[in-house]
């Protein structure tokens, strides 16, 4: 056989389980949500560190096939113009695994949705080890909109900050290679890399020139839970993703401040891009009763998989107040909407990101993966945060003056209503 004839064949099956399979986006079920690996979670914007939240596993549908005279129809106008191409194109033409990657990619993007997407295996080996809790590359959480990547927030004293970055950068391009319309996992891929080595990006910016910055990429080890007393009396904690000790980390935490008798307490969620469902399901329950319901998940054919707490809490009952931003996203916005919903907690900052589908990771055979969004959650009370976020209960919002200055309103502002309850 030649090699232009197994190119066909391997691409044949490839097209005929993407074309074949009309509703193939909620037929080819494994399991990650407003989730990260060959598991499953809550999948926030995407960060250099991708994080995600992780759900129970829904009942897999099978597949439904197609009619086969159909989908050799389909796959003749296929190599019908691949021939032409063949013969014709003036220009080095993609080897097989491009080719195949190409189909998938272009089979994918027809459905709309930005976070159901295939993943080379570079690509995807890059996301798996965000899991570790530490990853080499700038410090910036990004999230990729109609084909545009842009910054949501960067890391303090990581690379991407120390190099001038900050939210609402638009990055157009990484070293030579121009990333629009790109995948958001293959930018990623991209602009990570060894710590040590050098990164270009080509930088948008509003109401300025495009500008180029080459930066000196690093370790970045992610500080999960850091607590501390403020002068007010007033309890602090941060919780930067929902990885699958975050909820056992913070608990200590909160106990810690509880042993020194704040007068309230302030979590901290801001720039938390999401991670593991269960784990935001329990972290909610750290202050919330009981069996009390978090979140629902409702799949496309309006079935529901609703998620409650299931162990005591620790802080029931002390005033609550919850910083939010715009990169708060999935878990984040999962545990402040039904802390919100309860009338648990106020939340404090700005609207959140509005993450709130479901995807489910399925590792393929060669390593890459295809994720596929398959659910929507909503809070207890039934609100949809996809795409509408949540709104703060106050509204506090850190201007560039603010930070050049060190000043956090948002955090002021917290404690200020902690103190006199309005």
């Amino acid at each position: 056989m030649s090699n232009s004839n197994g190119c066909r064949v391997v691409l044949l099956l490839v097209l005929a389980a993407l074309i074949g399979a009309a509703g193939f986006a909620s037929g080819f079920i494994v399991r990650w949500m407003t989730m990260p690996e060959p598991v499953v979670e809550v999948v926030g914007p995407q960060n250099t560190a991708v994080p995600t939240v992780q759900p129970a596993t829904p009942t897999p549908e099978e597949p439904t096939p197609a009619p086969a005279t159909g989908n050799e129809g389909k796959l003749e106008l296929f190599w019908e113009a691949w021939q032409i191409i063949q013969s014709e194109f003036y220009g080095d033409l993609p080897n097989q695994d491009e080719l195949t990657y190409g189909a998938i990619r272009g089979a994918v993007n027809t459905l709309g949705d930005p976070y159901t997407a295939f993943v080379d295996p570079q690509a995807a080996a890059i996301m798996r080890e965000d899991q570790s809790g530490s990853f080499e590359g700038i410090g910036a959480l990004v999230t990729m909109e109609e084909g545009v990547l842009s910054i949501v927030s960067v890391y303090k004293d990581r690379p991407a900050e120390k190099a001038g970055l900050r939210g609402g950068d638009v990055i157009a391009q990484v070293d030579d290679t121009p990333i629009e319309n790109m995948s958001i996992y293959e930018a990623i891929s991209l602009i990570r890399g060894p710590a040590g080595s050098t990164v270009r990006l080509k930088i948008m910016r509003e109401g300025e020139e495009s500008f180029e910055i080459e930066i000196v990429r690093a370790k970045i080890d992610i500080q999960l839970v850091e607590s501390r007393m403020l002068d007010d009396g007033i309890g602090y904690a941060t919780l930067t993703q929902f990885d699958n000790t975050a909820t056992a980390k913070l608990a200590d935490a909160i106990e810690g401040l509880l042993a020194q008798n704040p007068k309230g307490l302030i979590l901290d969620l801001r720039s938390n891009p999401g991670g593991l469902l269960d784990e935001s399901v329990s972290t909610a329950g750290l202050f919330l009763p009981r069996d009390t319901e978090v979140l629902i998940e409702r799949f496309k054919d309006g079935s529901e998989n609703p998620y409650a707490t299931s162990e005591e809490p620790i802080a029931p009952d002390i005033p609550l107040v919850v910083l939010v931003d715009v990169g708060s996203a999935s878990a984040s916005e999962i545990v402040a909407g039904a802390l919100q919903d309860y009338g648990r907690a106020v939340l404090v900052g700005d609207k959140t990101f509005g993450k709130g589908s479901v995807q489910l990771l399925h590792e393929l055979s060669n390593g890459s993966e295809l994720r596929v969004t398959v659910a929507r959650w909503f809070t207890p009370k039934g609100r949809a945060i996809h795409g509408e976020g949540l709104d703060p209960d106050i509204v506090v919002t850190i201007t560039r003056e603010d930070i050049d200055a060190g000043r956090d309103p948002q955090l002021d502002r917290a404690v200020e209503y902690l103190l006199t309850g309005k």
